[in-house]
C-alpha cells in the first residue's frame, strides 16, 4: 500500500476518523434529488470503495436507513456529519460510498463521472468532456480494468 492510495478523513468534530486503504473504484458526482435533499446542495461526491478497504481509526458511526430505498447513511453520532453510505441493491452491497468532502484532502479525488444528470440543477455546470449520464451507466464500459478486477470476486457470487 502506497501513500498515494491511502486517504484519511474525519467528521466535523474530529471524533470519528477513518482511512480508505485503496484508491476508489470510481468517484461519482451524483445529481439525483435524494442527494440534493440530503446535502442541501446541487450534488454529492462519493468515492466508491470496497468495505474491507475502509477502517475506523477512532470514534464510531451511527446509521439511518432511508425508507423505501436501498440507501443507508452512516454518520458521526456526535456531530452528525454524514461520512459514507451503503446501497444494498446487489451490485454495490460490498462497497461504501465515502463522502469525498469528509476526506482530509478532498481535492485528490475529482469526479470520474456525473450521474443522474436528468435532475441536475441548471446552474451547476458540468465540465466539457466529463462523462455524464441521465441516470446511471454500464459499469463495464466506464470503470478501469483494475477496478473491475478488484470487484470480480464480489460479483461472482451474485
Amino acid at each position: 500500500m502506497t501513500a498515494e492510495n491511502i486517504f484519511e478523513g474525519r467528521c466535523s468534530c474530529s471524533k470519528l476518523r477513518y482511512r480508505m486503504n485503496a484508491k476508489p473504484l470510481v468517484v461519482h458526482a451524483c445529481h439525483c434529488r435524494q442527494c440534493q435533499r440530503v446535502t442541501g446542495t446541487a450534488f454529492v461526491m462519493n468515492a466508491v470503495v470496497e468495505k474491507n478497504q475502509l477502517e475506523i481509526l477512532s470514534g464510531s458511526v451511527a446509521n439511518y436507513h432511508f425508507p423505501d430505498t436501498y440507501h443507508t447513511a452512516f454518520f458521526c453520532p456526535e456531530c452528525v456529519t454524514y461520512v459514507w453510505s451503503e446501497y444494498k441493491s446487489g451490485t454495490f452491497d460490498d462497497c461504501w460510498f465515502v463522502r469525498v468532502g469528509t476526506l482530509d484532502e478532498p481535492d485528490r479525488l475529482p469526479p470520474d463521472v456525473h450521474i443522474f444528470t436528468e435532475s441536475k440543477q441548471p446552474w451547476a455546470p458540468i465540465p466539457s468532456g466529463a462523462p455524464k449520464f441521465d441516470r446511471f451507466y454500464t459499469i463495464k464500459e466506464l470503470w478501469s480494468e483494475s477496478s473491475l478486477a478488484r470487484m470480480e470476486p464480489y460479483w461472482q457470487d451474485k
